[in-house]
């Protein structure tokens, strides 16, 4: 049964019990009442219709801190602006994009979230409306005294706005009833105006009335009357907690949320947030949070293209909301691109518009970290060759002569780590550290320090296009990386080595599992950059930022590197939006033991190979077996020296029909275990097992064990992996055993670098090219000059000087 029953406003308001008595009478069958201003839209039978109140996620009073603790947000106020609501030309609604914002509005509430919507957009339904009754009626008018039928050009007049207002609320009550119906979704209209609120008998009769529909399970759908609104008082607004004039919808909203303790306001209008210049303008920055005491800091643009609040008005009443306790977060609610999960994104805590805290944070925000990373690298890039050396190698004496404090630190996260029970052996061998693997990692700067020497400004290529015209390919830093890192606090002096060595400006982001090893080791980073003022060209991202949210800088972060699980890194490529990310999602290896293989080499490399460090992602996972060795000695040892490593064995389809009694068979062909568990599996040839690499593989790491040359380079030349080894261990695909001195990770991308990426893959091109007032207009066919294009011999081009080689 739906109900579609008229109640007056001002009859809700005087009599506190009216809504129970529309209940009691629609449970009896009774027609309540009819008017035209409070409509109440049951999309249920009544008996179906859940009264409950779930608890509030926490005690009202104070708004949250920080983006992610919008989880927690139970009651939550949406607020449309006409922007929104309307279409371009401002004559009728933008269904599509009310569509999306319902079905978000719907999908919290069925959640268990109480939400409320206060919505413009009645003045742009009833324009459409009447526009068209008008139109209707002269052309009726026209064509019985013209008495033709090619009619005049007519001419519309101006709409009074109060009429359009009343002419369009029981289309635009009717519209959200037909679309929240489509989600089992009970709505209810109420229509105030300004003096509603100054009368504190009327006050406190709609606080009854919204609080008995929240617990109803019903979304009220709220906006100012504007048929009858009355102008605003004068000198009345913002006096306090308790007092806001009511002079459009975002004053509403805000008194509103106050009024109901809701946690959070969105209020959705046609600009991404608030900027700290008016948008459009060159310098202008979206604020990703905005505090009370930052108001002196921004200037404000014109209002919107449509309603009577401009950002001024919007800003003054979030944070009118935000004194009373309420968390406040302006956002556009009309781009195509995010509309669909606007609200939910904020809701998730992403960060999506600008939010209002009063929570300073004590440090620089990511994006000030983003931006003084930048221009620090920029000094970093052109010092000396020297001078960078010289960074690294204090950073390797730092790691030695303070490792007693690394040492302790790292005890601390460990400990931590055991007690909470959340890290897997794998993760925490990961996490561990101790005095030989800082030995090891002091090893490996110096290595990059030596290499740091022929780094930046290296000339690639010298040409001489013309006489007189030269052009040199020199290497350069890319820019700003970001290493998002887990569980691994020895990628820190290494990636920060790697960053110096190239002269780019680094962003780190470990987890949280290893703060207190990361925060001594970027400690130890930036005092080693002090040695030549470049402090700031090393960050640690330490606030309370998502992921996702870093791989949204694309205007600030130029390439994205993940040091973490498979699922770390699809996470990161998934979310990155314009940011290139360099890196494997998994690390599928395979070793393929061939008919002519030496027992001992196969029995050694598949060992190391699986044994060694299940959990990297160079270790063995699948280990292909020539069909001749099926009953062989070597076979038998293999299997032998798997039990006794304690290797779980997974049979692949082809072995898995060779045994009686077989292990059990693989789930899928293309696993990472990264754990003593791999898969075995028969090819009748090398040419099998290159082809199952290549469907089954992920381009990491893949090796040959076998005597015969033609067959081993073979499969070396055919095989399409960042890596491929004859007669060597997968565990050397390793930067550090490469003698790059360490890397940022293992890429299997086709383009740039590829396989352990080290100083190299830092570094890109730019082409420089000197001449003497050379135009392209010179070599045309008029033109006196000709290309020569001329090879020259390479010559270093590096910071302050040059020099040939």
């Amino acid at each position: 049964m739906y109900l579609q029953k008229m109640f007056s406003c001002s009859q809700l308001l005087a009599r506190p019990n009216a809504l129970q008595t529309f209940k009691r009478a629609a449970s009896q069958g009774k027609n309540p009442s009819s008017s035209t201003f409070l409509t109440l839209h049951a999309v249920r039978q009544w008996s179906n219709v859940p009264f409950f109140t779930v608890p509030l996620a926490r005690a009202h009073g104070k708004s949250f801190a920080h983006r992610s603790d919008l989880r927690q947000a139970k009651r939550i106020l949406v607020k449309l602006g006409s922007a929104v609501v309307t279409r371009g030309d401002e004559c009728g609604l933008a269904l599509g994009r009310l569509a999306s914002i319902v079905e978000q509005v719907a999908m919290l509430q069925n959640q268990g979230r109480e939400m409320m919507i206060v919505t413009s957009g009645a003045v742009a339904f009833g324009k459409q409306r009447l526009r068209h009754e008008i139109l209707l009626s002269q052309s009726v008018r026209q064509a019985l005294h013209s008495g033709q039928n090619q009619l005049k050009d007519m001419s519309l007049p101006v709409l009074e706005a109060r009429a359009c207002a009343a002419a369009g609320q029981s289309g635009l009550m009717a519209l959200y009833e037909a679309m929240f119906t489509q989600y089992s979704t009970c709505t209810a209209q109420i229509l105030v105006t300004n003096l509603d609120f100054h009368d504190d008998q009327k006050r406190r009769n709609l606080n009854s009335t919204l609080h008995e529909l929240l617990r109803m399970n019903i979304v009220p759908i709220i906006n100012t009357n504007d048929a009858v609104v009355p102008p605003p008082e004068p000198n009345s607004d913002l006096q306090g907690v308790n007092v806001i004039s009511i002079k459009d919808n975002d004053s509403l909203a805000a008194r509103l949320a106050v009024e109901m303790r809701a946690d959070l306001l969105i209020a959705l209008s046609d600009v991404e947030g608030l900027y700290d210049s008016p948008p459009g303008s060159d310098d202008a920055k979206l604020l990703d949070t905005f505090y009370p005491g930052d108001q002196h800091s921004i200037t404000y643009g014109t209002k919107s293209r449509v309603g009577i609040g401009g950002m001024e008005a919007k800003v003054k009443a979030a944070l009118w909301a935000l004194q009373g306790g309420t968390s406040v977060v302006i956002a556009n609610g009309t781009h195509p691109k995010v509309t669909g999960h606007v609200i939910t994104d904020i809701v998730e805590g992403k960060k999506v518009g600008t939010f209002f805290s009063e929570v300073k944070p004590a440090g620089p925000t990511v994006e000030q970290q983003t931006e003084m990373a930048r221009s620090a690298g920029r000094t970093l890039a052109s010092l000396e060759p020297e001078q960078r050396s010289d960074i690294i190698c204090a950073l390797a004496d730092l790691l030695t002569e303070r490792k007693d404090e690394i040492l302790s630190a790292n005890k601390k996260d460990m400990e931590h780590a055991v007690s909470t029970g959340r890290l897997s052996p794998a993760m925490l061998k990961r996490l561990s550290l101790s005095s030989s693997k800082l030995n090891s990692l002091s090893i490996g700067l110096r290595q990059i320090a030596v290499s740091s020497q022929d780094s930046v400004g290296r000339v690639l290529r010298r040409t001489r296009v013309a006489n007189n015209l030269e052009l040199e390919q020199i290497t350069v830093p890319i820019g700003v990386l970001l290493v998002i890192f887990e569980s691994r606090p020895d990628c820190l002096p290494q990636v920060s080595a790697l960053a110096i060595a190239s002269g780019n400006a680094l962003l780190l982001k470990g987890g949280k599992e290893a703060a207190n090893t990361n925060r001594i080791l970027h400690e130890l980073a930036q005092e080693a950059l002090s040695i030549h003022g470049v402090k700031d060209a090393i960050q640690l991202v330490s606030t309370r930022e998502e992921v996702e949210d870093l791989c949204r800088l694309e205007k600030m972060i130029d390439l994205i590197i993940p040091r973490g699980s498979s699922q770390l890194v699809r996470d990161i490529q998934r979310a990155a939006k314009g940011i290139p990310v360099l890196g494997h999602s998994e690390g599928i290896c395979h070793v393929y033991v061939d008919h002519e293989a030496s027992v001992d080499k196969a029995i050694k490399i598949i060992r190391d190979s699986k044994c060694d460090y299940p959990a990297a992602c160079n270790a063995m996972e699948t280990l292909l077996v020539h069909r001749e060795l099926l009953r062989s000695p070597l076979f038998d040892q293999i299997i032998d020296m798997l039990r006794t490593e304690h290797v779980k064995i997974h049979a692949g389809p082809k072995f898995a029909s060779y045994l009686t009694f077989s292990p059990s068979e693989v789930k899928s062909l293309r696993t990472e275990y990264g754990d003593l568990e791999c898969c075995i599996e028969v090819v009748d040839s090398m040419q099998e097992a290159v082809d199952h690499i290549h469907k089954y593989g992920s381009s990491h790491t893949d090796v040959i064990v076998t005597e015969n040359e033609d067959t081993a380079e073979q499969f070396l030349q055919q095989l399409d992996s960042a890596c491929v080894f004859w007669n060597a261990s997968s565990r050397f695909a390793d930067g550090y055993r490469f003698g790059l001195g360490a890397e940022v990770g293992i890429s299997t991308a086709r383009i740039h670098a590829r396989g352990p990426v080290g100083l190299d893959g830092l570094l890109t091109t730019k082409w420089v090219l000197r001449g003497e007032g050379h135009t392209a207009a010179d070599f045309s066919e008029q033109g006196s000059m000709t290309y020569l294009h001329e090879n020259l011999p390479v010559a270093q081009v590096l910071p302050g000087r040059r020099t040939t080689s």
